[in-house]
């Protein structure tokens, strides 16, 4: 069974109030994609590498991975215009390239900060139960928001986990999950809350609190930082 990761870097960054999409922006000379793209290079179960990139950035995006040595780099598609279409785009050019049984990891462009143990334990779940969603543990006070300005609710974070990717599928099995979804009309933000709309069962794997999404500046900020403390092996 080959694992090919799917890297989905079809958002503008709007939020992020940048010229460029965040997805591009450069951190200490190198453009945050790049970053995630050399995690998955760098680990030993992950085969090759789709990209779904914004239209406009497919050539600089492939003379940045020359630039840095990808390797595992096999091809760059177009996104939709949702982030479900967007997946479906890189599950597509999965099934043109590689075989129903194999196994995708869908992962954002803009979590740089993927470790080895988080990509590891993602594969070994996904490979034991079928699919494996990234979580990390709710560790903050969490308010059901009714209403603008107040709550009068705290919901348990005991039964809350927080998604992150990757996301691990059988190709099989998350493109029929997706072609159920549009029979039923159905448009998702994740993989994951695709599988739970349609009362499948999704299975965790170790997340971390380091794998940020970079979606404002402040994140730009921490991610500086914890790329200065350099303790992972794979940002060496």
């Amino acid at each position: 069974m080959k694992k090919i990761a799917v890297i989905i870097a079809g958002g503008s960054g709007s939020r992020m109030g940048q010229d460029i999409p965040k997805q591009f922006l450069s951190v200490q000379e190198k453009p945050v994609i790049i970053y995630t793209l050399e995690a998955f290079e760098k680990h030993p179960s992950i085969d090759s590498i789709i990209v779904v990139c914004i239209d406009g950035w497919h050539e600089i995006l492939k003379s940045y991975a020359k630039q840095f040595n990808i390797t595992k780099l096999v091809s760059i598609v177009s996104g939709g215009k949702t982030g479900q279409e967007s997946i479906k785009c890189g599950l597509d050019e999965v099934k043109r390239l590689y075989s129903l049984n194999d196994m995708v990891l869908i992962h954002d462009a803009i979590r740089p900060m993927v470790s080895s143990d988080i990509i590891s334990d993602n594969i070994i779940k996904c490979e034991k139960y079928g699919n494996a969603t990234t979580v990390a543990p709710c560790t903050t006070v969490v308010l059901e928001k009714n209403h603008e300005d107040y709550s009068k609710k705290e919901i348990n974070r005991d039964e809350l986990v927080l998604t992150q990717t990757p996301q691990a599928f059988i190709l099989k099995d998350i493109l029929e999950a997706h072609a159920e979804a549009k029979k039923k009309g159905i448009n998702a933000v994740a993989s994951c809350s695709l599988y739970t709309i349609l009362g499948k069962k999704v299975y965790f794997s170790n997340g971390s609190e380091t794998n940020i999404k970079l979606t404002r500046p402040d994140d730009l900020l921490i991610f500086k930082a914890l790329l200065n403390v350099k303790k992972d092996d794979w940002i060496k």
